[in-house]
């Protein structure tokens, strides 16, 4: 269960506040508490919690935020997006215009969207207009690649606020793309395990799509181009990313950009490797690109975008902020938390697990900060499990653990935008799967979007009992984390505040609000696991419970 609270802006009451009760964080979630800093009193009740056989409740935690000044300010897009290259090899790009899927990413702007990752450095762009007719007629994908030429069968209608393209596609249609990236998804798989990837074509008329996709959803994308052209003194060659930029410029698309994904990876992947100091001076000659583009001379620029920061990768970072640490607007890195696509559903709830992010964010910063003090840092491309995640575990409920944690934990240790793979599509990672339907990280995230604010508060807890053992470490199984309520949500004052609470205690912790929150107004969001399958389940209920 996961319980999301909100304190509007408070004001004292005269009755006592009675503790919550969190549950096991095997079974249960507490998921933002909502605290209303308004004049109302309102019903008292008692925070409603089921109960599990056999736990007894116990450790009075005292709970208390300050709220005079915040200890870090993070992005308004904190929450972002990422978009796999590879829907362009197995079609589902030709489908962003469905108007159900630009619905459910509308629901988290506003955010950036990265349109990069393993296949970004296997993208070509061509300026071709309908590819399957410049070769003399229809190839066999005519009807799904080019459907929208096609008003009858697509549907494509103009959205009445933005002049968007949005489309109701066919049953029938989206039936037949299923079975088509069914197929692909296999070959996909086979590249990415023997670390042969085929090229990608984008064309322009693609390139239209996505950037569609992203405007009318009101997201910023940003293009990840293809750093592995390389001439044979193993400069980048920007022949293909200029003609892209071109094009880009003439559609007056706003767009920001960045340069290859994890090129701690290009010896594997391509034979040739690419040391820090080269890639600083291709992201120089990126900037010296985009300078003379009217619309782009003030483009941001996000780089290197490097995979888990172990020693080569941290001497890859280092050599590449000497060079051009001051040319990227944010240093950007990735993070996987777990290797390997065989997980168990309690992997999710393991302190040793959500606290390996936090040692990364430390690696990261040190060598940020010493050639760039303050500069932004940016997490790309955040999964709970490599290889595409793994069905029924990493895109389910118990997933929401890890997920909720990261977010709490990137923006406390001032992180500026963390960006979520994949929105759709791409793995088991995604938010949305292959029927246009929300998974339950989609509606963490939703809520978050609704509720969480840049503004992080510190937290103050009093009375948890830790007895240290020989040889054990003890780790911290109750994550507490807070927030000014986003003062775009009309439904609370400024000057409220947002929690949300992690129990991955194996017993329940009854937790009093203290201080600044003796007393106030708490208005509760309840997330459940729906169905039977618990932990596992792809689908959730959410409960309101108005004032508590």
């Amino acid at each position: 269960m996961r319980v999301l609270c909100a304190f509007p802006e408070a004001m004292p009451s005269s009755n006592s506040r009675p503790p919550a009760c969190l549950a096991p964080g095997a079974l249960y979630l507490a998921l933002l508490l909502h605290l209303s800093l308004s004049s109302q009193a309102g019903d008292r009740r008692p925070l409603p919690v089921d109960r599990a056989t056999g736990l007894k409740e116990k450790t009075l935690i005292l709970l208390d935020v300050s709220t005079k000044n915040p200890v870090r300010t993070v992005n308004e897009n904190f929450l972002s997006l990422q978009l796999d290259p590879s829907i362009i090899h197995d079609g589902w790009l030709d489908f962003l215009s469905s108007k159900r899927l630009v619905t459910l990413a509308r629901g988290l702007s506003p955010a950036f969207l990265r349109f990069g990752g393993k296949r970004t450095d296997f993208l070509q762009f061509q300026n071709l207009r309908n590819p399957a007719k410049s070769r003399g007629g229809p190839g066999p994908d005519y009807y799904l690649k080019n459907y929208e030429d096609d008003i009858v069968r697509s549907d494509v209608a103009l959205d009445k606020q933005k002049g968007c393209k949005i489309a109701q596609h066919p049953d029938v249609m989206l039936e037949l793309q299923r079975e088509k990236a069914a197929q692909m998804h296999l070959v996909l798989l086979k590249e990415q395990f023997s670390n042969t990837y085929s090229n990608l074509i984008l064309t322009a008329r693609s390139l239209d799509k996505l950037y569609n996709f992203a405007d009318c959803s009101g997201l910023h994308l940003i293009f990840a181009l293809n750093a592995l052209r390389r001439n044979p003194n193993n400069s980048w060659n920007s022949s293909s990313a200029l003609s892209l930029l071109k094009y880009s410029a003439s559609k007056k698309y706003n767009i920001s950009w960045e340069l290859g994904n994890e090129p701690n990876n290009y010896r594997t992947m391509h034979g040739r490797a690419v040391n820090g100091s080269q890639l600083g001076k291709d992201y120089i000659q990126l900037k010296s690109l985009l300078q003379p583009i009217r619309i782009y001379s003030r483009a941001s620029l996000y780089g290197p975008n490097i995979g888990r920061p172990r020693k080569n990768v941290i001497a890859l970072l280092d050599g590449f902020m000497k060079v051009a640490g001051s040319t990227v607007d944010a240093v950007t890195w990735q993070h996987c938390y777990i290797d390997g696509r065989v997980v168990k559903v309690m992997d999710f709830l393991k302190t040793r697990l959500l606290d390996t992010l936090s040692d990364q964010i430390r690696k990261i910063q040190k060598v940020v900060n010493t050639y760039t003090p303050g500069k932004k840092i940016w997490l790309e491309g955040v999964v709970t499990t490599s290889a595409g995640g793994t069905n029924n575990l990493s895109d389910s409920y118990a997933a929401g653990f890890l997920w909720l944690n990261t977010l709490g934990m990137l923006a406390n240790q001032g992180i500026d935008v963390v960006i979520r793979h994949s929105f759709f599509d791409h793995g088991y990672n995604h938010l949305v799967d292959q029927n246009f339907n929300p998974l339950p990280d989609y509606w963490l995230s939703l809520l978050y979007k609704r509720l969480i604010g840049p503004k992080v508060l510190a937290v103050h807890v009093a009375g948890l009992q830790r007895k240290p053992r020989p040889g054990r470490v003890i780790r911290d199984k109750l994550r507490i984390y807070a927030h000014c309520t986003n003062h775009h949500n009309h439904n609370y004052v400024r000057g409220s505040i947002t929690l949300f609470i992690i129990n991955l205690h194996r017993s329940r912790k009854k937790i009093k609000l203290a201080g600044t929150l003796r007393d106030k107004l708490v208005h509760q969001y309840l997330l459940q696991p729906y169905g039977q399958e618990g932990l596992k389940s792809k689908t959730q209920r959410c409960q309101y419970s108005g004032i508590i």
